[in-house]
């Protein structure tokens, strides 16, 4: 289904009563009663995952899998997988400006890619009562994984133009995956940039911000969104840098004041977040997560585009109990 999703994003502001849209699904392997090494790895049990999350919980967007290891693969990156935890890279693969400059960049479609493009069609078919994002990783966090997160964030001062080389690479891959989506027809894509939120706003300004505008300006129009996460530590000292982006809407983590960043962007861009995903959600009681989001509603639901969400993805294994709760206190906060 065609719709203007800049016009999707106003009229979710404008509600009166907001749906929450956290970043939910892997906890679908619960229901399906398969492991996440089973899920990452099948098309179809992804679109069924995302089918089975719609079906259950009364959410504004379906988004698909925030499995920031699949672009690295592709690459040639090493992966961990496991059963009940979302995959990981291991290493390294590029150390030097020669590595850099014999990185290839593969085509969107090789490795995972494929599968994650293959369930997000396949969603795309079953759910049509909202809109369906994909998802990717961002250009800087990919180069962190190809370079190794604390080698990364040295080679910033070390080796810029490595690092250049890399985000390059990366950038023209991600552009590429991304485009695919779009010619899929999702509505959009949430663009994960955890790893920019570690660095000072200089770096973010160098290193991830022009890189993540170039992807914004090619995929993004009225029809298909990009949604910028970040949900690293330094968000708030780089506002300026992240809006920079020209991302539709913006989506941060539990470790900043939610009400701060809203205070800081201006009121037309929606704002998405931050309960905490792992340490309310996954590890908290009923009261945990009833309390936290109420806390969140009560203390940004003034600011029109606020729209509540989980502070980063869902982990796989989170109580169901716990879920529920969460939409539960959204509904219940604006029925009263």
């Amino acid at each position: 289904m065609k719709r203007n999703i800049k016009q999707w994003f106003a009229d979710q502001m404008s509600a009166t009563v907001k749906k929450p849209l956290p970043i939910l699904s892997f906890p679908a392997v619960q229901l399906m009663g398969i492991s996440v090494r089973q899920l990452v790895s099948d098309s179809s049990l992804q679109a069924r995952a995302m089918k089975l999350v719609a079906e259950t919980v009364d959410t504004a967007a379906s988004v698909s899998f925030m499995d920031l290891s699949v672009e690295a693969e592709c690459f040639g990156s090493n992966v961990k997988y496991s059963d009940d935890e979302v995959p990981t890279v291991v290493g390294g693969i590029v150390y030097s400006e020669e590595d850099a400059l014999a990185l290839k960049i593969p085509e969107a479609g090789a490795g995972r890619t494929k599968l994650y493009l293959e369930a997000v069609a396949e969603a795309l078919k079953v759910i049509e009562d909202r809109p369906v994002f994909a998802g990717s990783i961002g250009p800087f966090s990919l180069a962190g994984r190809l370079m190794e997160v604390s080698e990364a964030l040295i080679n910033c001062y070390d080796e810029p133009g490595m690092v250049h080389i890399t985000m390059e690479k990366a950038t023209r891959f991600i552009t590429e995956y991304i485009l695919e989506y779009k010619k899929l027809g999702a509505d959009g894509v949430v663009i994960a940039e955890p790893l920019t939120g570690l660095l000072s706003p200089d770096l973010a300004a160098k290193f991830s911000a022009p890189y993540v505008k170039m992807i914004v300006d090619a995929v993004q129009d009225d029809n298909f969104a990009v949604i910028y996460h970040n949900c690293g530590n330094n968000t708030l000292l780089m506002t300026e840098e992240i809006l920079s982006c020209g991302a539709m809407a913006y989506h941060f983590g539990n470790a900043i004041s939610m009400a701060e960043m809203l205070e800081k962007i201006p009121a037309g861009i929606p704002v998405m977040g931050n309960v905490n995903p792992a340490g309310v959600i996954k590890d908290g009681t009923l009261e945990d997560v009833r309390k936290a989001t109420l806390d969140l509603l009560e203390t940004c639901s003034k600011y029109p585009n606020f729209i509540i969400s989980s502070g980063c993805d869902i982990p796989p294994m989170s109580p169901w109990e716990n879920i529920h709760a969460f939409f539960d206190t959204v509904k219940e906060y604006y029925e009263r």
